[in-house]
């Protein structure tokens, strides 16, 4: 696309206005690092822009502090304060399933991902937000904790004007497909690689 100008007009009876600001499901995949900070980077644009920005963090820890939920949470208090930018909500749904064990049975906290995801899709319904980050919400197709059909049902059938950012390795072909924007993160070095452990300011 030179220029940020698509190189096809498509037929589709909307005006480039309707166009411009068509709600978009987005998808970060890969193995590499990358894909939270490339949604949470979209965030700060919504936030920008007055948008109301809803933070639904899966996989990770609940006790993980992480400096994306700081300086949103920040900005949520800015916001509160002065007006500027959009209000934030910031959201653990669940124990930190890959990283940490957790009391409870792998059914416990399949039940626990399932309640996040239906906490989502009322919040959907009702356009409660107008960006969504799902951080790590792929994994859950990966586990078998979820099924694609039936979420992917409810991001295409959303009402309004909200976007929707998903990341995490392993997004089905189904959500691959249903979505406009898909950027797989594919590793070419990695301080990993020689034997360096992640860092503060870098990995959170």
């Amino acid at each position: 696309m030179p220029q940020g100008k698509p190189e096809v007009v498509p037929q589709d009876g909307l005006t480039t206005r309707q166009r411009r600001n068509r709600p978009l499901l987005a998808v970060h995949t890969g193995e590499m690092k990358g894909k939270s900070t490339a949604a949470f980077g979209m965030a700060l644009r919504a936030w920008n822009q007055g948008w109301s920005i809803g933070v639904f963090q899966f996989v990770k820890s609940a006790k993980w502090r992480v400096g994306e939920e700081a300086a949103f949470r920040a900005l949520g208090k800015l916001h509160e304060d002065t007006g500027q930018g959009g209000p934030v909500e910031w959201h653990k749904m669940g124990e930190g399933w890959s990283w940490a064990r957790k009391p409870g049975s792998e059914e416990d906290h399949a039940a626990g991902a399932r309640e996040g995801w239906a906490e989502i899709k009322r919040r959907l319904a009702a356009e409660t937000h107008d960006f969504y980050v799902l951080d790590e919400f792929s994994y859950l197709f990966k586990w078998g904790w979820l099924e694609p059909a039936d979420v992917v049902s409810a991001l295409v059938s959303r009402p309004g004007h909200q976007h929707v950012v998903i990341t995490g390795r392993y997004a089905p072909p189904e959500l691959i497909e249903a979505a406009d924007l898909v950027t797989e993160m594919t590793k070419v070095k990695h301080p990993m690689d020689a034997g360096q452990k992640g860092q503060r300011g870098i990995e959170w």
